[in-house]
């Protein structure tokens, strides 16, 4: 993936965490539930933590290794399926209409960013060695 692509799309992730961060401080607080807002609190931080990695990432990578193309990969559509997964089931509990689909997408987004990580202390230990 090119730089400026992951650096942009990391920007787009931290803005929207800041907005989304707002949402759930002024809005969210009043409808959700103490349960409901740490769901919402734990998407926001993996969201916040994986725009900032991928902004490094961005800075770091060569992008002479397909390996960092499925990092980035990994980490962007682990972070949209984890987070926005959460933020729907969030938001379709507070309106009423729970959407149990989106439960399962959740931890495949988890496995994606558990997989990204594992991939980028591949490559440092594959120097190492």
């Amino acid at each position: 993936m090119a730089v400026l692509l992951t650096q942009f799309l990391g920007a787009l992730l931290g803005m929207l965490s800041v907005i989304f961060g707002a949402f759930g401080a002024h809005w969210l607080k009043k409808k959700a539930s103490a349960s409901q807002l740490a769901s919402f609190e734990t998407a926001l931080k993996y969201q916040l933590f994986h725009a900032i990695l991928l902004l490094v990432l961005g800075y770091n990578f060569s992008y002479n290794s397909p390996v960092e193309d499925y990092i980035v990969g990994c980490f962007l559509l682990g972070t949209f399926l984890f987070s926005f997964s959460i933020y729907g089931l969030v938001l379709s509990d507070i309106f009423g209409k729970k959407a149990r689909f989106l439960g399962p997408i959740t931890p495949i987004g988890g496995l994606l960013l558990t997989v990204g990580w594992a991939l980028l202390a591949y490559t440092y230990i594959a120097h190492i060695i």
